[in-house]
């Protein structure tokens, strides 16, 4: 499912999903960066999003579940090699997921982290386009 989206055709990233956990990876691109010449904190949101999300839905067998806040936490500048998001499920209730994500370098070194809250919605995940439950 996430691999389908249109928009990671232009990320190309690698995913890897298990309970309440997910890792994201992609390599920078220089078409990633804001005019000083690093990669632009709307990539950092996505791929802390994106780990924080996949994590809350490995959680949720039923529907897709969406992001209603998500703050986030710029650390260090990025410009080459990849960034690689951990996504994890730290709270859940019947009806929301609060999930903490953090974002390294290739160095390992943290250059962002994020949290959010995220509900079940009324579409299904078997009508959603790429989903295949394993």
């Amino acid at each position: 499912m996430y691999l389908s989206a249109p928009i990671n055709a232009f990320f190309q990233p690698e995913i890897q999903i298990s309970q309440g956990k997910a890792e994201i990876s992609v390599t920078i691109k220089r078409d990633f960066f804001h005019a000083a010449g690093a990669v632009h904190g709307s990539v950092y949101f996505k791929m802390l999003d994106d780990a924080a999300f996949f994590a809350a839905n490995s959680l949720e067998t039923e529907v897709f579940v969406l992001t209603t806040s998500f703050t986030t936490y710029l650390t260090r500048p990025v410009s080459t090699g990849l960034i690689r998001s951990v996504g994890r499920v730290v709270n859940r209730t019947k009806s929301q997921f609060i999930a903490e994500s953090i974002a390294y370098d290739s160095h390992n070194n943290e250059i962002a982290r994020g949290n959010g809250i995220f509900v079940r919605s009324k579409i299904s995940l078997a009508e959603t386009p790429g989903y295949n439950e394993k």
